[in-house]
């Protein structure tokens, strides 16, 4: 019931946005970088502001299905994006890389943990919900890959988030052993540590696209600014912020 609310909520501040708004739905790992983007282009283009909603890549591309507006979507992973161009809600031509993340595993300081193998020791380790979370999603492949998703599953060890920032979160208060989470996220922690980078062997690259939706394809302003994130500007702002920029 609480979420049928919020969601009626977003929909109904989404609905109020004026010309001059730009509706952007992208991943929680791009937060903190999308954020200083946006701000900074707001400061270029003072009649221009922008409506932000981060979360997990699957729970925004369901949004967008049910008919929440948004102008421009970036997804963690190409799953969601190719959904959304398969429900024909994104313009096809405008899908592209805006850039790449890896993934990696923290623990708790007093937590030792060297590589995938030493997971069967620990108690509770976090990943995004695979459903619905891309970090989660490439973490059970990589643990697929490992042999061991089966059986930590099957022990209860693994504790589902509902998405990338709250599974460090878990970690950084010490209410897990560890989690899988992207190498931005990490940068984050306050108490929560590195240990290994996960093999990239084990996962597909760790991929960001984006898309103008229909409707962003109409509003100038979406269609500038999705041009102004491929910039050597918006790019260096994500390499700063830890991201892979190609």
């Amino acid at each position: 019931m609480l979420r049928f609310v919020a969601f009626c909520l977003l929909l109904f501040s989404n609905s109020l946005a004026f010309a001059g708004d730009v509706r952007l739905s992208a991943a929680a790992s791009l937060t903190d970088a999308l954020t200083e983007i946006t701000e900074t282009y707001s400061q270029q283009h003072a009649a221009l502001s922008f409506i932000r909603n981060f979360g997990s890549s699957g729970t925004l591309a369901k949004q967008l299905s049910s008919g929440a507006p948004a102008d421009i979507f970036i997804s963690a992973n190409p799953k969601w994006m190719d959904f959304l161009r398969g429900e024909k809600l994104v313009k096809a031509d405008s899908i592209c890389v805006l850039t790449h993340n890896e993934l990696v595993f923290v623990t708790d300081p007093e937590v030792r943990a060297a590589s995938l193998d030493d997971l069967p020791k620990l108690e509770r380790i976090a990943i995004g919900s695979p459903d619905s979370v891309p970090a989660g999603q490439y973490a059970r492949q990589a643990l697929i890959g490992a042999g061991l998703f089966d059986s930590l599953c099957a022990a209860g060890q693994l504790v589902y988030a509902k998405d990338v920032r709250q599974a460090l979160m878990y970690a950084d208060r010490g209410e897990v052993d560890g989690a899988f989470v992207y190498r931005t996220d990490a940068r984050l922690a306050r108490e929560a540590v590195i240990r290994f980078v996960v093999s990239p062997d084990l996962y597909p690259e760790v991929t960001y696209p984006m898309a103008l939706t229909l409707a962003g394809a109409k509003n100038p302003e979406a269609a500038a600014f999705f041009d102004f994130l491929q910039s050597a500007e918006a790019q260096a702002v994500l390499a700063k912020h830890g991201f892979v920029v190609k």
